[in-house]
């Protein structure tokens, strides 16, 4: 599937990414407070760390010179462009909260959901 990516300057691309990496986070340290489930998060600039009870990690990582998302995943590493209002894989089209939700789900044993900032 062709991804047609949203033309973004560099700060619209620096202000989406840092919004979703925020809600990540806060999604995270909200699961925590809750006890949930404990996923530690740490980030560093434009990449954030998610780091499972059993282990295992997700790291997302922003790409500034390509205005992509990257996911780094158990099964796998992901590429997304923002389009349409949201983050698509440029190779299946996937969106990428569902993506996360389900690498994230998978990696922590239960049902876990992240959903776009807003």
């Amino acid at each position: 599937m062709a991804i047609v990516p949203t033309p973004l300057t560099d700060h619209q691309y620096r202000e989406l990414t840092g919004s979703l990496l925020a809600a990540v986070e806060a999604t995270a340290d909200r699961w925590l407070q809750e006890g949930l489930i404990d996923i530690d998060t740490l980030r560093t600039g434009g990449l954030l760390e998610l780091s499972f009870p059993n282990g295992s990690k997700i790291i997302l990582n922003t790409q500034p010179p390509l205005h992509e998302l990257w996911m780094a995943a158990r099964s796998g590493g992901y590429h997304y462009k923002h389009a349409a209002g949201q983050w698509l894989d440029t190779r299946d089209g996937s969106e990428f909260f569902d993506a996360l939700s389900a690498c994230a789900s998978q990696q922590g044993g239960r049902t876990l959901r992240f959903r776009p900032p807003g």
